[in-house]
């Protein structure tokens, strides 16, 4: 297995702070590609793309030819010709191949993925969420996702983000599954990598506190009235000892 990737643009924008002045701010263009291929036909994979501090600006569907931005608002402010990658991609194919020649063939060790599941927002049952699916520090960028409920396979509505550089030259990927938390669901996130044997899996279930059996209701109920039973009781004591002292202080001394 053989990567030949891109690198980090060290950028200086100007940020304006209200009431203050300007003030230079660091920031990272990152063009973000690679060209990849294991040994066999029909086994390379390649993505181009812009980052911007650590977020997708755009990628290049490179077999369609297309520029996808990571928000469709963002294409209205800028655009880039698809062609530039492909380019890109060709020249990256070659100089991966001469790398290979002068390096007799040596691979890189696989880096396994480290795999977390979490909720996008606080977790209420039947209000819509998303299912946020973490891959990071794996390498090469070769991995399948896949999310499952209740041991079924879902795929409807699962969007998988580009691949993400890190600052150590592993990668990172996101997946998101929008859904409807419902008591007792179990959801699970499985990512398959080349470096794992099997996938490496991740559960998830919402947590909420169970409601109040119709016996705990009832037993609950009994206590609460045996104790508004015993204040009545209590209280109907007290009123009779206070009235019959009264009733003695008021008795006329014997003569």
């Amino acid at each position: 297995m053989a990567v030949l990737s891109g690198a980090a643009v060290p950028l200086l924008l100007l940020a304006v702070l209200g009431g203050v002045g300007a003030v230079l701010k660091p920031h990272v263009l990152l063009q973000a590609e690679f060209y990849q291929r294991s040994e066999g036909p029909d086994k390379a994979w390649a993505q181009f793309g812009f980052h911007f501090d650590a977020d997708e600006l755009f990628h290049v569907e490179l077999v369609a030819a297309q520029t996808v931005w990571r928000l469709p608002e963002f294409g209205r402010f800028a655009s880039f010709e698809a062609q530039g990658a492909l380019q890109n991609m060709a020249v990256g194919k070659q100089n991966l191949e001469v790398m290979i020649s002068n390096s007799n063939r040596s691979q890189q060790d696989f880096v396994t993925p480290e795999l977390a599941l979490f909720p996008a927002e606080a977790v209420s049952l039947e209000e819509p969420n998303v299912l946020i699916c973490y891959a990071d520090k794996f390498w090469p960028p070769v991995a399948t996702m896949e999310w499952r409920r209740n041991g079924a396979v879902v795929s409807e509505g699962v969007y998988d983000s580009v691949y993400y550089g890190r600052p150590d030259l592993l990668f990172r990927k996101f997946s998101y599954l929008p859904f409807v938390p419902q008591r007792g669901d179990v959801y699970s996130c499985a990512v398959r990598h080349w470096g794992a044997e099997g996938p490496v899996q991740r559960m998830w279930e919402p947590e909420v506190p169970e409601p109040p059996s119709e016996s705990s209701a009832t037993l609950w109920c009994a206590v609460g009235l045996a104790v508004g039973i015993a204040g009545i009781a209590a209280g109907t004591a007290l009123i009779l000892r206070a009235v019959r002292r009264n009733a003695a202080n008021r008795q006329p001394g014997l003569l």
